[in-house]
């Protein structure tokens, strides 16, 4: 497996982080340490107890190592809880609507590390 079929396997944009990283071999490097990533756990134990400050200070930080690497998909999902969670903000979303996002972030991370380790 490549690194560009890694990345279509997990719905990532290739072109995306290879305009951020420049050079093949960090999006290599960076790709292989998302597993090990703490913040995914932390995402989602803050979206168990709903707790909102660690799901603005989660989020915010996935949306970034999300966008770096490409991984669109989830650095939108991503900001759409920062911003539900941002202090100041309203709230707009139930926090059913919340939990989904968390879920679709969870099986997304989950879907990223099964093709890192086939990757690998």
């Amino acid at each position: 497996m490549t690194l560009q079929e890694l990345y279509q396997a997990m719905g990532g944009d290739y072109n995306q982080a290879l305009r951020i990283l420049r050079v093949e071999k960090l999006i290599d490097k960076h790709i292989r340490k998302l597993p090990n990533n703490k913040i995914f756990p932390a995402f989602a134990e803050a979206g168990k107890s709903m707790d909102s400050v660690a799901l603005f200070e989660n989020a915010h930080a996935i949306k970034g190592v999300c966008s770096n690497l490409g991984l669109v998909q989830m650095a939108e999902i991503a900001s759409d809880i920062s911003e539900e969670f941002r202090p100041g903000n309203p709230r707009k979303m139930t926090d059913a609507e919340v939990q989904e996002k968390v879920t679709r972030i969870n099986d997304m991370f989950e879907n990223a590390v099964r093709e890192i380790q086939n990757y690998e």
